[in-house]
Parts: C-alpha cells; structure tokens; sequence
C-alpha cells in the first residue's frame, strides 16, 4: 500500500514539474495548432473544425489573435468569418461575414490565444492546490 502511494505522488509531482517546466512549449503548441485549426477550417467539417467554434462561442473570441485571422483561410474566401465568431447570430449576415469593415462591428474582435491561455492559467492554482491536498493526505 505504501508503495502505491508512493507512486502515485511521484506522478503527480513529476506531472506538475513537467507541466511548469514546459509550460511555454505547450502554449507554443496549442497556438500552431490553433493556426492550423483555423486554416483547414471546415474544409472537411472535422472535429478541429467543431473545436474552434466551440471555442469562440464560449469564450466569445474570434481566430488566434484577433477576427483579423479569418483573412488569411481559404474559409474566408468562400463564406467570410465564421457565423461561430458573431456576437448575435440573428443580426450577422453572410454579406457582413465577408466584409471585414462591416464584421469588426457583428464579430468579437478578440483572438482566442489569449483568452484560452489565460483561462487555463487562472485554473492552474485550483489544479496546483488540489494536487498538494492529494499528495499531503497521502503522506499522512
């Protein structure tokens, strides 16, 4: 028993340190990622595709940095910005979509990065102090 618990905390302190150490190369990875998500956006209408806009409906955010992201997809040259970018679906045209002047105006103009890098750091203490909680009762 005592050697399960032991294990047990030695993963989830390497699991921490692993996660501190290499903190930048994940938000690094989770940005090209997101850059690729956004480029084969809906072409095949994936799972990738159903993650961004699930993320800038939740976090009301719109590309990687700014909606000015959308330019640059081949997405944009069909159907604009995504109807996942709007913040009223009733009052967000497809006319408006692929207006960038008139979209800055229906769309959030803030890049989903930010928001989701932010969101999970302002969660890691909660995670960071729940795992110190699990590793001290196992050390009593």
């Amino acid at each position: 028993y005592a050697m399960l618990l032991s294990l047990i905390f030695l993963i989830v302190l390497v699991a921490a340190v692993v996660g501190f150490v290499f903190r930048h190369e994940i938000k690094t990875n989770f940005e090209s990622n997101l850059n690729l998500a956004l480029r084969d956006y809906n072409v095949t209408a994936d799972r990738h595709s159903e993650a961004v806009d699930t993320i800038q409906r939740t976090l009301h955010c719109c590309g990687v940095q700014n909606y000015s992201d959308w330019e640059r997809t081949e997405y944009f040259t069909q159907k604009g910005i995504p109807q996942s970018c709007c913040k009223s679906q009733d009052d967000c045209s497809e006319e408006d979509l692929k207006d960038p002047s008139k979209a800055k105006l229906k769309v959030f103009v803030d890049g989903c990065f930010f928001l989701v890098t932010s969101t999970m750091e302002s969660k890691m203490s909660v995670v960071a102090g729940m795992s110190f909680s699990i590793a001290c009762f196992q050390v009593m």
